[in-house]
């Protein structure tokens, strides 16, 4: 099985992201694992999963739409962050770490969908 997402920095860094977004979600009190916890690491999830889909597509034009979709992931993820920081279930700094990681994959995103614009539109 050929699997081109494995070469993308951003597909990595996405991957590393959800890992530690279990981590950190296992400290969330027991009566949000089918609440906020669920919705927190199906978003993480969603992110590389998105990028590995598009990475597999036969045309670059197919590929492009899924960037899109794991940053439309990306900022459903940020707000559940959000949320649980206000809940008080991630502090200040975890938070803030967590917060530059979502950055970091928002502008790979961002790069990677620049990169595949411009190989369809020589």
């Amino acid at each position: 099985m050929n699997k081109p997402h494995k070469k993308l920095n951003a597909w990595t860094d996405a991957v590393d992201l959800a890992q530690q977004i279990y981590r950190v979600t296992e400290r969330f009190p027991s009566n949000e694992r089918f609440g906020l916890t669920s919705l927190i690491r199906r978003a993480a999830v969603s992110i590389p999963g998105n990028i590995a889909e598009g990475a597999a597509r036969q045309t670059k034009k197919e590929f492009l739409n899924f960037p899109h979709i794991a940053k439309g992931s990306l900022s459903e993820l940020d707000t559940q962050l959000e949320i649980a920081r206000r809940l008080e279930y991630l502090d200040q700094a975890r938070w803030k770490t967590l917060d530059e990681r979502l950055e970091r994959i928002d502008r790979m995103l961002s790069g990677l969908v620049r990169s595949l614009r411009s190989r369809n539109n020589p």
